[in-house]
C-alpha cells in the first residue's frame, strides 16, 4: 500500500515507461488491479527460478523498495543499475532502544519516492492507491440498521502488542452510539463474536473472516470512518480517503508509516492518532506476542470514551 504512489508517479510522470512489481504471492490481489502497474511478478519458491525470469524481461533499471537480504540477491543476479530504499535500521533501533530520535520527520512514502527522484519523479500529492475491482459487493451483507451510516472497526494486528486488547474494544464499542462493523481475518472471527456477545452496542456486527480484502475495503470505504491499529486496513482507509482513528501501542507514528492522506483531504481534518506516553514506547519497531514489562499501558490506558465520542462525530 505505502509504495503504491512510486508506481503511480513512475508510470505518470516517465514517458514509455513499463513498471514491473516483484512480490509475494499474497499481495498480488491488491496489486494485479493497478493501472499503474504493468506487469506484477511473483517470488517463486527457489530464487534462483525468480531470477531467472527477471533477467527476460531485460530490464533497465532496479527500484529497491524493501532493502533485505533476498532483494540483495536479486541485484546481484541481475547485476543492473539499482537504486534502494534507506530502511534507516540504526535510527530505529536508536528510538527502540534508547528512545532518542535521530529518524527524519518524514513519512516512508516520500522516503519511497527519493529512490525515483534521479528519474524526475515528484510526489504530485493525490496520497496511496486502492482499487477495488468492478463487481465486487457488500450487498446483503449488513442490516438495515446500517443503511444510515456505521463506523468500521479492524479489531486485527500481526502483533499483540499492535492490538487492544478484547475488554478495550468492548469499551469502545460501548461508547458508540453509531451501528459498528468489526472487520479482519479468519484469526480475529473468533475474538469478533467475544466482543459482540460483550458489547452493550447491539448495533454491533461481526464480519471478520466473512470478507475478502476487497470486501473489506468496500466496507471501509462505505462507513462513516474507521478505527483501527498500526496495520495495513489503516493505509486502505487512507487510501480511499476516510477519516481513520488509529491506536498505537508498541510502535510510533515516528517510524514514519501513520495514515498518509492525499493533499487536500477532508478526511485527514477528522483523523486522530491515540498514544500514550511511555518511556517505555516503543518497545519495538514490529511488536510482540505480549508486553515485555508485562503492564501494557500503552494499550491498557487508552481513552475509550475518547474514541468513542470521536467515532460518533464522524
Amino acid at each position: 500500500m505505502l509504495t503504491t504512489p512510486v508506481m503511480r508517479c513512475l508510470k505518470l510522470q516517465v514517458p514509455g515507461i513499463q513498471v514491473h512489481y516483484l512480490t509475494k504471492s499474497q499481495f498480488q490481489p491488491i496489486l494485479s488491479v493497478n493501472p499503474y502497474i504493468d506487469k506484477v511478478i511473483t517470488l517463486k519458491n527457489s530464487l534462483s527460478e525468480t531470477i531467472n525470469e527477471l533477467k527476460q524481461e531485460k530490464y533497465d533499471q532496479v527500484i529497491d523498495l524493501h532493502h533485505n537480504l533476498r532483494t540483495l540477491q536479486v541485484k546481484l543476479g541481475l547485476k543492473l543499475p539499482v537504486h534502494s530504499f534507506k530502511k534507516l535500521n540504526f535510527q530505529k533501533w536508536l528510538l527502540v532502544t534508547f528512545k532518542k530520535n535521530l529518524l527524519p520527520d518524514k513519512h516512508i512514502v516520500d522516503r519511497y519516492l527519493d529512490t525515483t527522484a534521479h528519474l524526475g519523479v515528484k510526489n504530485d500529492g493525490q496520497g496511496l492507491d486502492y482499487f477495488i475491482p468492478a463487481g465486487e459487493s457488500i450487498t446483503g451483507l449488513l442490516p438495515e440498521s446500517h443503511n444510515n451510516g456505521y463506523i468500521a472497526f479492524a479489531i486485527g494486528g500481526q502483533h499483540n502488542t499492535k492490538k487492544l486488547p478484547n475488554h478495550k474494544i468492548v469499551d469502545t464499542a460501548n461508547n458508540i452510539r453509531l451501528p459498528l462493523v468489526l472487520l479482519g481475518g479468519k484469526e480475529d472471527a473468533a475474538n469478533g463474536d467475544a466482543i459482540i456477545n460483550s458489547t452493550t452496542n447491539k448495533q454491533a456486527i461481526n464480519l471478520c473472516g466473512k470478507l475478502s480484502l476487497h470486501q473489506s475495503a468496500l466496507a471501509v470505504k462505505q462507513s462513516k470512518g474507521l478505527i483501527t491499529h498500526d496495520t495495513g486496513m489503516m493505509h486502505i482507509a487512507a487510501a480511499l480517503d476516510v477519516p481513520i482513528l488509529s491506536v498505537w501501542g508498541n510502535t510510533v507514528p515516528e517510524f514514519g508509516m501513520y495514515p498518509y492522506y492525499r493533499t487536500n483531504s477532508g478526511a485527514a481534518l477528522k483523523a486522530k492518532m491515540f498514544e500514550i506516553t511511555l518511556p517505555c514506547r516503543p518497545c519495538s519497531k514490529i511488536g510482540y506476542e505480549k508486553c515485555p514489562l508485562g503492564h501494557f499501558k500503552c494499550m491498557e490506558e487508552q481513552d475509550t470514551r475518547r474514541i468513542g465520542e470521536l467515532a460518533d462525530k464522524l
